[in-house]
């Protein structure tokens, strides 16, 4: 008689290596947390100075009355209309500075011959402080919306530049040379060894443009601007509006949260190629 083989036991599953989706979101609300612990600490601080009578409420405004004026800005629609606007302008601006930026980084980063012709020029130019521009953009260009555009272009374009010409020529020479030993054409270690290796500096100067692009707006819409936050913060002023004036702070401490996420996001997407130190 033939013993009835045994079947064997069915295997275990393979432990799941990726964190769970409550762990994840547990993890990323810890961080987020973290993060707001001490603006919320400084709001709360100021909201007690200000109830207790440590600080002067018409000179120093408070949390509460900074709500409630960005409410009321915000329903009869003053805040979202000149908010566009200066979404718009500062789009602008970041786009053409940082094109400019990104081509001639690259021109003067990538060929000698580039660096000669054009890098000193805009080594002197980058010693002029832009703001003291704004005069004479307004002789030549009016008080319209160009000049507004231009001095946050301007005041965008050298972070990038900068840091894309310094990203490039920090490429390790011996990735140069190991694409070389392989037979890689010229065009090939240009896109796959020098521009990939140049991208965290790319970014990095990045990050640097968007938080100048949000300083320069506040100078830019000075020039006789008649909307955009610039606007309102110089009417709050000459009104001596505390409620307003801080209500226009907290908006652009807003976008400067906005623009460094979105560049995180960019390095998080675009560098995930990079095995980088994330801190302990």
């Amino acid at each position: 008689m033939s013993a009835t083989p045994i079947a064997a036991p069915p295997a275990p599953p393979p432990a799941s290596t990726a964190p769970s989706a409550r762990r994840r979101w547990r993890g990323r609300a810890a961080t987020f947390g973290r993060r707001a612990l001490v603006p919320v600490a400084l709001l709360g601080l100021w909201q007690l100075l200000a109830a207790t009578g440590q600080i002067d409420v018409q000179l120093f405004s408070s949390p509460t009355r900074t709500a409630n004026a960005l409410w009321e800005l915000t329903l009869d629609g003053t805040l979202p209309r000149n908010l566009l606007v200066s979404i718009r302008r500062a789009a602008l601006g970041l786009f053409f500075g940082v094109s400019a930026a990104l081509v001639l980084g690259v021109v003067t980063g990538l060929w000698t011959l580039g660096e000669e012709l054009i890098d000193s020029t805009i080594q002197m130019v980058r010693t002029v402080p832009v703001f003291a521009l704004t005069s004479v953009f307004v002789v030549w260009f009016g008080f319209g919306e160009v000049p507004k555009v231009l001095i946050v272009a301007i005041a965008c374009f050298f972070p990038v530049y900068i840091n894309v010409f310094a990203g490039i020529r920090g490429v390790d020479r011996g990735l140069l040379e190991m694409a070389g030993a392989m037979g890689k054409s010229r065009w090939e270690v240009i896109r796959h060894v020098l521009l990939p290796g140049a991208m965290p500096q790319t970014l990095v100067g990045l990050r640097f443009s968007f938080s100048i692009s949000v300083l320069a707006l506040v100078i830019a819409e000075t020039l006789n601007a008649t909307t955009g936050l610039g606007y309102l913060l110089t009417t709050a002023q000459q009104y001596v509006d505390t409620d307003v004036i801080f209500s226009c702070v907290i908006v652009y401490c807003m976008l400067g949260i906005a623009v460094d996420v979105i560049v995180r996001l960019l390095e998080r997407r675009l560098l995930a190629w990079r095995a980088g130190f994330d801190g302990r």
